[in-house]
């Protein structure tokens, strides 16, 4: 299964999510640490999961990049 994580540059670090299993959440140091850490976090959940045998969710998030002109300055 592939899940979409999204993985947001912050001051403190990397934090990350995977938005289609609520409350898997990792941050790291570097973006390789939330990398590793983020898919050890998808794993103690779908193993909870698994084991209170609930449902797994399917993967259903897409990620994708939209375009746009480059008018101001980038922050």
């Amino acid at each position: 299964m592939n899940f979409a994580v999204v993985i947001e540059p912050a001051s403190t670090g990397f934090p990350a999510c995977v938005p289609d299993v609520p409350g898997c959440v990792a941050a790291g140091e570097t973006e390789g640490d939330v990398t590793r850490l983020i898919r050890e976090a998808l794993h103690f959940h779908l193993e909870e999961l698994r084991r209170d045998g609930d449902l797994i969710p399917q993967p259903a998030s897409r990620i994708g990049y939209v375009e746009i002109p480059h008018t101001d300055p980038v922050a």
